[in-house]
């Protein structure tokens, strides 16, 4: 369906397909004025309705000081009782309103995955559970990924040569993924000291052990540390942005603090060199500094991550530094 909308007297009316991208003349005033795709018109009309319905939510804030400077932007205050592991108030539009607007301020266009900061699940959880411990528990994660890649219905995790600490660990973070149904099933084999996991093969849980766990803590990470200086904030995960030449990008985890503060973290589990070039370019073309572009990359060494940082113009940690880092920012 084509829409056409008079410039000069308003005059809204329905048109032919044909029509869509020509000038066409107001049969009422006469006035030349394009003839739109009706999603193009409808896409226009919701991003006033939204951009309106944020802004009252902003003057419904507490009234600043007289003689005050107003913020540009507005982050919405977490509730009170604000629990990390268990919202689903982040998935809103309300909620990723200052980003959007933040990224319209540099004409870039923004689609949000309102689901992507939805913790009401188990993804939170298991995630931190991973980050907190990957040096232990990253044999499970590759066979888990190597099998579901293979399209193996199971994989077996053997535990002879652990330490007791480490097959302890182990144990207890395969019987959590059953709990949390990761796995379909879960086999303790005391005899043979092995573990058998019987794989499910829903599109989510595969892309969380394929890398997506990662973000996931990121975005835990990055919660609490708000959390625990009070800080307002907006968060959004997979967030895709197009910019004024087309390219496009997907952001693994975004938060704006205070309205205007960004935070860029992305995350990588495998081989990240390729794509130091393309980051360099968007933090650039985005103006974050280079201490709040953030590449995540486990397994790197402290050592190494400092070498990086100091040769690029982008700050490197591994998943144990990420809230250290996050902690220097202030």
């Amino acid at each position: 369906m084509a829409i056409f909308r008079c410039n000069k007297c308003a005059l809204l009316q329905e048109q032919a397909d044909s029509l869509i991208g020509q000038n066409y003349a107001c049969p009422n005033c006469g006035n030349l004025a394009p003839v739109y795709n009706a999603m193009f018109f409808i896409e226009k009309l919701l991003d006033k309705y939204f951009q309106a319905q944020r802004e009252v939510i902003r003057l419904k804030s507490p009234a600043q000081k007289e003689g005050a400077t107003p913020k540009l932007s507005t982050s919405p205050a977490a509730p009170a009782d604000f629990d990390v592991f268990n919202t689903d108030h982040l998935a809103s539009e309300v909620q990723h309103g200052p980003i959007v607007d933040w990224f319209g301020r540099k004409q870039i266009k923004v689609q949000a995955n309102m689901r992507g900061v939805d913790t009401t699940g188990f993804f939170d959880e298991v995630a931190m559970g991973i980050g907190q411990n990957l040096p232990v528990l990253k044999e499970v994660l590759e066979k888990l990924r190597w099998a579901q890649q293979k399209e193996y219905s199971s994989t077996t995790i053997q535990l002879d040569k652990k330490s007791p600490e480490d097959a302890a660990a182990i144990s207890a973070f395969c019987q959590q993924l059953y709990d949390f149904s990761f796995v379909a099933k879960c086999f303790h084999n005391r005899a043979e000291n092995n573990i058998r996991l019987i794989l499910q093969t829903a599109p989510t849980i595969r892309d969380f052990f394929n890398g997506e766990w990662l973000e996931w803590f990121a975005l835990v990470t990055c919660l609490e540390y708000t959390k625990e200086r009070k800080k307002r904030f907006s968060c959004a995960r997979n967030l895709s942005i197009t910019l004024a030449n087309n390219e496009s990008y997907e952001l693994d985890v975004f938060m704006l603090i205070d309205g205007n503060l960004p935070i860029c973290i992305e995350c990588k589990t495998g081989e990240f060199r390729q794509n130091i070039d393309k980051y360099l370019s968007l933090r650039k073309r985005l103006g974050i500094d280079r201490k709040n572009f953030v590449m995540c990359i486990t397994g790197l060494s402290d050592e190494h991550a400092k070498g990086l940082t100091a040769m690029y113009d982008l700050t490197f940690v591994n998943e144990r530094e990420l809230a250290a880092h996050l902690s220097r920012l202030f």
